[in-house]
């Protein structure tokens, strides 16, 4: 499968030509992580259904899961209202986090706790 050109035209990609992905858990809705993906990577994913990004750092592709067997399996893929940002349905086998947490979202650093927001 390849992006649809209609919807490739809706992404607004940053200065960098990236686009934000945020992956979520799709059994439980957790917030796994957030990544980037270039046109490659959202080209990849579609086609094989494992959820690969473009790491920043190194400047390269990475599939979730190719050295850690840590896999993402692509269930479903939306585009925001905006363009700007993809969300990832994943079924995920073991953490998705690269510190071995189930989630990157799983540190005690927070800006604001849920019963503090009244």
């Amino acid at each position: 499968m390849t992006l649809d050109a209609a919807l490739s035209n809706r992404l607004k990609r940053n200065a960098d030509g990236l686009i934000a992905a945020v992956v979520v858990e799709h059994s439980t809705s957790d917030v796994l992580m957030m990544a980037w993906m270039n046109d490659e990577a959202l080209e990849r994913t579609l086609t094989t259904r494992r959820g690969t990004y473009y790491s920043r750092s190194r400047k390269e592709l990475w599939v979730k899961g190719e050295t850690s067997g840590h896999v993402q399996h692509v269930r479903e893929m939306r585009i925001d209202c905006d363009g700007d940002t993809v969300l990832l349905r994943v079924d995920q086998t073991g953490p998705a986090c690269h510190t071995g947490t189930h989630t990157c979202f799983d540190t005690d650093e927070r800006l604001l706790l849920a019963d503090e927001s009244e």
